[in-house]
């Protein structure tokens, strides 16, 4: 069973609309090395997991729970990017058409003219290109340290897009959500870099992947002077042996790795205004009427 709390695993910072940088975390989404990949990976690796191995299930395990938060939070943070692009913010007429307004013009040249035409600005399980998510991403061999092995280039690898893609935007919304990202992947990094030194690797001087100082990216060197990526959570409410993998000195740096007991506090998850613009404007007044009613029933 998962449980659910109703919050972002991460704070997403206000800023305006950015239908490019929108576009540019649909690769961290749903493209081959993004947080739809992850989960899954993760989530069908613990499934068909096999053995007493229970500390690596539960790592493997842990780390997919936490990446289903990681595509929430991509998600909503793509929406924040859309919502009212291009700029819309009813500065063009709040009836679409209204004295010949257009309030989707620029989708014609900017970012992902999908995001308009099919997903009313949100988020879709596609990449950059438009390419569709695909379950073939999916690496699940059956044998432990081959998993390990894929999962530690999966990490590297969307870390390193995640790095570049800090680098395409000044994007206050995309920036804190890849900042987070770029951390939290080099948390799993560690993890699984630490469950295969258990099991005989030495791994010198390779990791962090990209290998470069990333304290001299401002939004990262906070999360990482709070020692995000030396932390990782278990999700289970019923005990868990990570911690017998997760720990010691970090394989990828200065600090020691620390499995936390308490998952993270979250920020309050917000729903988006509606969008007359996009045809898609949310519930008349006598259905949001008749919903209030029913809410009103249930509590009584």
């Amino acid at each position: 069973m998962f449980f659910h709390v109703q919050k972002l695993i991460n704070p997403i910072v206000a800023d305006e609309p950015d239908p490019e940088a929108a576009n540019a975390l649909q690769e961290g989404l749903g493209g081959q090395f993004g947080e739809m990949r992850t989960m899954m990976q993760y989530l069908f690796q613990s499934f068909n997991f096999r053995g007493n191995a229970k500390p690596y299930f539960d790592l493997i395990q842990g780390i997919g729970v936490e990446e289903i938060g990681h595509v929430e939070l991509i998600a909503t943070t793509i929406n924040r990017l859309l919502d009212g692009s291009p700029r819309y913010q009813g500065k063009n007429g709040t009836t679409p058409g209204d004295r010949g307004a257009t309030p989707l013009n620029m989708a014609l040249t900017h970012g992902n003219i999908q995001h308009f035409l099919v997903g009313a600005q949100g988020a879709m399980p596609v990449d950059s290109t438009g390419n569709p998510w695909s379950g073939s991403y999916v690496y699940n061999s059956g044998n432990l340290v081959l998993d390990l092995l894929n999962n530690l280039v999966l990490e590297s690898t969307g870390r390193l897009q995640k790095c570049r893609m800090y680098e395409m935007t000044k994007n206050k919304t995309a920036r804190s959500t890849i900042s987070y990202l770029i951390v939290r992947d080099q948390a799993h990094e560690n993890a699984y870099a630490k469950a295969l030194e258990t099991l005989g690797v030495n791994w010198g001087k390779i990791l962090p992947i990209p290998k470069f100082d990333a304290t001299k990216l401002p939004e990262v060197k906070v999360l990482m002077d709070k020692g995000v990526h030396l932390e990782q959570h278990h999700w289970r409410l019923d005990g868990s042996e990570m911690e017998k993998v997760f720990r010691g000195a970090s394989p990828s740096g200065p600090g020691e790795l620390r499995t936390t007991q308490r998952a993270p506090e979250g920020v309050a998850v917000t729903l988006g205004a509606i969008r007359p613009e996009e045809f898609a404007p949310g519930l008349p007044p006598e259905l949001l009427e008749l919903t209030e009613q029913a809410a009103k029933m249930a509590l009584n």
